[in-house]
């Protein structure tokens, strides 16, 4: 396991996911997995596993900035009738 400081601020939960009386354990590990995905964290934990050169960050932001704005011209496009 990697050992990353100051990953989550002090007073931040974890996701977590109680498991109800004669659900699958795959089930709630599916749904552990959409919480993970929706906050970011495996992205967070897999881009801080090893070190980003200062041109794999530029090339990273650049890539999330174009698909920001890619959903934002698909959601807010108003067709003028």
């Amino acid at each position: 396991m990697v050992d990353i400081p100051n990953f989550r601020k002090v007073g931040e939960f974890m996701p977590e996911v109680i498991v109800r009386k004669g659900e699958p354990i795959d089930r709630a590990l599916k749904r552990l997995k959409s919480k993970l995905d929706a906050e970011g964290l495996m992205d967070e934990v897999r881009r801080l596993r090893a070190f980003e050169t200062p041109t794999q960050r530029s090339r990273r932001k650049a890539k999330n900035n174009a698909k920001r704005a890619k959903m934002k011209i698909r959601f807010n496009f108003n067709p003028v009738s």
